[in-house]
């Protein structure tokens, strides 16, 4: 069954970063919390975006991975 938490988190990063990287990038960041993504709740977002930000940085630039991040942070 599919979690809402990661499909939602994934929907906010998929037009930043591409499908594949916004998937990926939900798995990873569940991992680094110590969950998966079927495991995430919204109190998880918080962890999340604050990774988010810091990974994102080199991909997307500083201003958009902080925005985004933000937006991950905002569903919660």
């Amino acid at each position: 069954m599919a979690n809402i938490v990661a499909d939602r988190v994934e929907e906010v990063l998929t037009p930043i970063v591409g499908t594949v990287l916004a998937t990926v990038s939900v798995d990873l960041e569940s991992k680094r919390i110590g969950k998966d993504r079927e495991t995430i709740t919204s109190l998880d977002l918080p962890a999340i975006a604050d990774n988010l930000a810091t990974a994102l940085k080199l991909v997307v630039g500083p201003d958009v991975a902080a925005a985004a991040a933000r937006q991950v942070r905002d569903l919660a």
